[in-house]
């Protein structure tokens, strides 16, 4: 008598070369692969314990066949959906017969038994459609073949499937805890604080397991293997899988390939038709990030925008097997940003601006009479900060800036002006505005393009250090400060003394050398040269030029640390 593996096995054997070899822990029950060119021509065989992944065309199933040798065995069959939702049955179907019906005691005929295989429809033991992780466990099954069918409906799609004859022992997928939901426990602006109770696979079980975050703006992910197939660039799959192996030739005309080196068996693929061929879109990449993060639990999610709904996903990885499960899934909407208050500008009068590191501030200038242009001077202080100006919600200058600047923009009848200034990464700006209708001077003086201050080394003396610095075509007043400093000036220390817009009056008077007039028609003779005496020997000291305007505002040219010689 011939074991009906056996005649399964004999029953294969011409077609196991051209299949796939998937892993197996009983090779006598499982290295089996059922193909039939009509009706399980894109077969496999499921092996046991190992977690499979694989892919579905569109509209079309796909079969996949295990047998159960013996009674009262138990069975689990998992399924998880990628990228799309699935229709998938399980049904099982008794082994041939192992004898003829005269009981002669031989095997039927090859093509009797496959066509009995065939004939067989199976009794359905469970059936699901969904994209939901779904399970199918029995403590007890009947010896028997068994069959998944699944299909995908909406579009071609991966997914993952695993099944154990020792579910109680196998513990293939991480355990969540008794309480899986994700919960949200700080909100604010643009952070996210996520907290969660820790899966027992790593405190009972002692197995290495990490914890995968999953942060978009769309919906809720029920599988790990989901993220990843929303992370692909398109809808095509990223790596053609082999022919034998993934694929059958029919596939490949399906998929777009050619089938010319598919063998001569199917070589009337060669030229597909065109209605088998499929067309492959390419989809925009989606705002979906993943972290991994190790195995706390506890995660706070920085950079995000305000007034956003944003979804929280958080899975448990075992690393040692690479399988994941998928802790219940939360979402959240970060707060709204603080309403800016807008300051009113008034014709003529300068204004201080304080701006936060990455803030705004917006100003509002609404002139009470009729005008022909008006004009923005702004000083910004320490960095660059960018300026915007909508004169009655149309968009009229939008620049990056430094230092002082002036616009003049063309005026409209009872027209309001709305000016938005934006700070930079680096730090705190701050900065003076003034807008007018009726700019008679300028309130803040005119700067030549360099204003540093150059200091003559040879001219150094153990009691005086000679400085020169540049001016303009406009008469305006400078005035010379020094002041003693370290050796060990920082930069930091520098720094705050680069505050372009604190003036001569926020200085001792002891401090100051001398103010002086001066310009030039020529600019190439717009330089100036002064000689700062009774310095101590030895000593580093702190140089600054202040230009003062016509109405009074200063502007500080860049700081210069000078050294006076110690021996002379």
């Amino acid at each position: 008598m011939v074991p009906p593996y056996w005649c399964l096995l004999w029953l294969l054997a011409p077609l196991a070369s051209r299949t796939q070899k998937l892993p197996t822990r009983d090779e006598e029950l499982f290295q089996m692969q059922i193909r039939d060119k009509a009706f399980f021509h894109d077969s496999s065989v499921i092996p046991d314990g190992a977690e499979i992944s694989s892919y579905l065309f569109r509209d079309t199933p796909k079969r996949y066949f295990f047998v159960v040798e013996e009674d009262n065995t138990p069975l689990s069959v998992t399924v998880t959906p990628c990228d799309a939702p699935l229709e998938w049955k399980l049904s099982l179907q008794e082994l041939p017969e192992e004898t003829s019906g005269e009981g002669s005691g031989d095997p039927e005929p090859l093509e009797q038994q496959k066509q009995q295989i065939i004939n067989e429809e199976g009794t359905e033991l469970f059936s699901y459609k969904g994209n939901d992780v779904e399970y199918f466990i029995s403590s007890s099954s009947p010896s028997g073949l068994y069959q998944l069918e699944l299909l995908s409906t909406e579009k071609d799609t991966h997914f993952k499937v695993y099944a154990t004859t020792t579910p109680e022992s196998d513990q293939p997928y991480p355990e969540l805890p008794y309480d899986p939901r994700v919960d949200v426990t700080s909100l604010g602006r643009t952070t996210v604080t996520l907290a969660w109770k820790p899966s027992p696979t790593a405190s009972l079980l002692k197995q290495p397991i990490q914890y995968c975050v999953v942060i978009n703006r769309e919906h809720n992910f029920k599988s790990l293997c989901a993220v990843d197939a929303k992370l692909s660039a398109d809808d095509a799959f990223m790596i053609a899988p082999k022919p034998g192996l993934d694929f059958s030739p029919f596939d490949f005309a399906h998929f777009g390939f050619p089938a010319d080196n598919l063998g001569k068996e199917r070589s009337y693929l060669a030229k597909p038709s065109p209605k088998l061929g499929r067309q492959v879109y390419s989809r925009p990449k989606v705002d979906i990030q993943q972290i991994c993060i190790g195995n706390k639990n506890i995660f706070t999610i920085s950079d995000l925008k305000p007034d956003t709904q944003y979804y929280f996903d958080i899975f448990v990885v075992n690393t040692n097997s690479n399988t994941s499960t998928a802790y219940v899934g939360t979402f959240a909407r970060t707060k709204e940003e603080a309403k800016q208050k807008t300051v009113e500008l008034k014709d003529g009068k300068v204004t201080d601006v304080f701006i936060k590191r990455k803030g705004a501030k917006f100003l509002r200038f609404a002139p009470v009479s009729s005008h022909q242009k008006v004009t923005i001077f702004i000083h910004s202080c320490l960095d660059a900060i960018q300026i915007q100006v909508r004169r009655d919600g149309k968009l009229l200058l939008s620049q990056n800036m430094e230092g002082i600047r002036q616009f003049q923009l063309r005026g409209k009848p009872k027209a309001k002006y709305l000016i938005r200034l934006k700070g930079n990464k680096k730090g705190a700006s701050m900065l003076k505005i003034l807008a007018t209708t009726r700019p008679t001077k300028q309130s803040f003086p005119s700067l030549p393009e360099d204003t540093r201050i150059k200091a003559f080394d040879k001219l150094r003396t153990c009691t005086s250090a000679t400085v020169a610095w540049l001016g303009t075509q406009e008469r305006n007043k400078f005035c010379i400060y020094k002041k003693e400093v370290d050796d060990n000036y920082s930069e930091d220390q520098k720094k705050r003394e680069q505050n372009q817009c604190l003036g001569p009056d926020t200085r001792k008077k002891s401090e100051k050398v001398l103010c002086k007039y001066f310009h030039s028609q020529n600019l190439q003779k717009a330089v100036t040269t002064e000689t700062i005496r009774d310095l101590q020997p030895g000593k580093s000291y702190l140089l600054d030029v202040y230009v003062i305007g016509h109405g009074g505002h200063s502007v500080k040219y860049q700081s210069k640390i000078v050294k006076t010689r110690k021996f002379c």
